[in-house]
């Protein structure tokens, strides 16, 4: 198919959400007709999928909720129509740029956790070198509205493992694996499936295809991808860098493997870590894993021939985005502080563990639970109890996170949350936790679990934990 060969087409649109209401509207006056399905939309041409009638329709284009083994996709697949994704779409459709007069560059971030983060800093950083490059797809504007917006230089683009699912051309300029962790599985069919999924940024990759070298999953998965001739590997690592990787030594952003502008294998430091704030703890303890995303961040936009002061100083000054490690409250005494962190948008075991790694022993008290999603915490437990001083557990089913402390950390106090009023679950919660906490203390609530149990969403359960954390500070504040 041509990429703009679509006069004649009958396309299904299923379900309107954010993805799906963008890609009607973007091909409403470049195909013969849309069919919009959505169950619980009035709006929607049709409200089952099984009234669809597939007669003489050329595609589908399916919102990620809908996994691969939906019926409505079966029958499609099995009537031989393809089924894609609105990322392969927005490929397919993209214009070129008035500037340039080529399509805008495509920087393709996806991962288990830190894509937010990573996306956000990325177009922060071109914007500053120069681009007019928003952060696209799962955050900000829709991809297919902004892959036919001819005003754009660059998409940076975060790629969720169901929107790859169902892509298959991209060609991306820079790409990122952030990590690979169990989430999902339920969706893909197993862990094999999900990176398998992730792993579609990497292919027939242009300039510079960017690894996580801390990652066994993700460094085997660079070291199998087909990128295109003359592209860049850039491993990014925590600890000092070899050739062919970014990473971190005596404090210093350093890099080995060539993207800033030095010979591979040539050490060029580049700026030091303690003067990213974001990056780092008042007291200077760096958060791992927005050091890790600033890294791969750094590697896409030099990747793709950013400048690399004018990169560094606007990552300087970059401020994460709300619910990610974001100090929300803070009680001052004598005797030192307690600090309400929020990291709600901590949805799995992998991203509790990295915000939990942030902090020093036994000075955390730990908001966690909520939807499992079938996940299980007895690791996450094992490995961070040195640094959890108490744990309150929220979620409707809290029984995955009692039998995980149960079997690994039996010792550490907790309290249970009773689930029955989802509008005071949170002010329960906040005040248990606060009971725990002495000065030099953090509340952080990283749930390791989704929100939809007793929240809107992660934002909701957030904004909600930063309410009542101010309340309670304001509440126990000293005379």
């Amino acid at each position: 198919m041509q990429r703009n060969d679509w006069s004649g087409m009958t396309v299904v649109v299923a379900g309107l959400g954010v993805s799906g209401r963008s890609v009607a509207e973007v091909l409403a006056p470049r195909v013969a007709r849309v069919i919009t399905v959505d169950e619980h939309r009035p709006e929607a041409d049709v409200h089952a999928f099984d009234d669809v009638d597939w007669t003489g329709v050329d595609l589908v284009v399916t919102s990620p909720v809908f996994n691969p083994r939906t019926p409505f996709i079966l029958e499609a697949q099995r009537r031989s129509i393809p089924v894609i994704s609105e990322v392969e779409l927005a490929w397919r459709l993209r214009v070129d740029s008035d500037r340039t007069g080529a399509p805008a560059a495509w920087i393709g971030i996806t991962g288990t956790n830190g894509k937010t983060s990573t996306t956000e800093m990325t177009s922060q950083m071109l914007n500053a070198c120069g681009w007019h490059a928003p952060a696209v797809g799962n955050i900000g504007k829709a991809v297919s509205h902004a892959a036919v917006d001819a005003s754009y230089d660059a998409l940076c683009v975060e790629l969720s493992s169901f929107q790859l699912h169902f892509t298959d051309s991209l060609e991306l300029d820079c790409a990122v694996i952030t990590n690979l962790a169990a989430d999902h599985l339920d969706w893909h069919g197993g862990m094999d499936r999900y990176a398998a999924d992730k792993a579609k940024v990497y292919h027939r990759v242009k300039r510079a295809l960017v690894y996580n070298a801390d990652d066994a999953r993700v460094t085997e998965l660079a070291r199998r991808a087909q990128p295109a001739d003359g592209c860049r590997m850039v491993g990014f690592t925590l600890h000092a860098p070899d050739e062919g990787q970014i990473g971190i030594s005596d404090g210093w952003i350093v890099d080995m493997s060539g993207v800033a502008g030095t010979p591979a294998g040539q050490a060029l430091r580049i700026a030091q870590v303690r003067d990213f704030p974001h990056l780092c703890e008042p007291d200077g303890t760096v958060y791992p894993h927005l050091l890790a995303d600033a890294l791969a961040a750094l590697a896409l936009v030099l990747g793709l021939g950013a400048n690399p002061d004018h990169a560094v100083q606007s990552l300087r000054d970059f401020t994460p985005g709300g619910h990610r490690i974001q100090t929300v409250a803070v009680r001052h005494t004598a005797e030192g502080d307690i600090r309400f962190v929020d990291d709600s948008k901590a949805t799995n075991a992998h991203a509790a563990a990295a915000s939990l790694g942030s902090f020093g022993f036994k000075s955390v008290v730990w908001i966690a639970g909520g939807l499992a999603k079938g996940g299980r915490f007895e690791q996450l437990v094992a490995d961070q109890a040195a640094r959890i001083k108490a744990a309150v557990i929220i979620g409707a089913d809290q029984l995955p996170m009692t039998e995980a402390f149960a079997a690994s950390a039996p010792d550490i106090p907790l309290t249970l949350i009773d689930p029955s009023d989802n509008e005071t679950v949170m002010r329960r919660a906040v005040e248990a936790a606060g009971a725990y906490a002495a000065p030099g203390d953090v509340v952080l609530m990283a749930p390791a679990c989704a929100s939809m149990d007793q929240f809107v969403s992660y934002a909701d359960r957030g904004d909600r934990f930063a309410e009542q954390a101010r309340e309670w500070v304001r509440t126990h504040a000293e005379a």
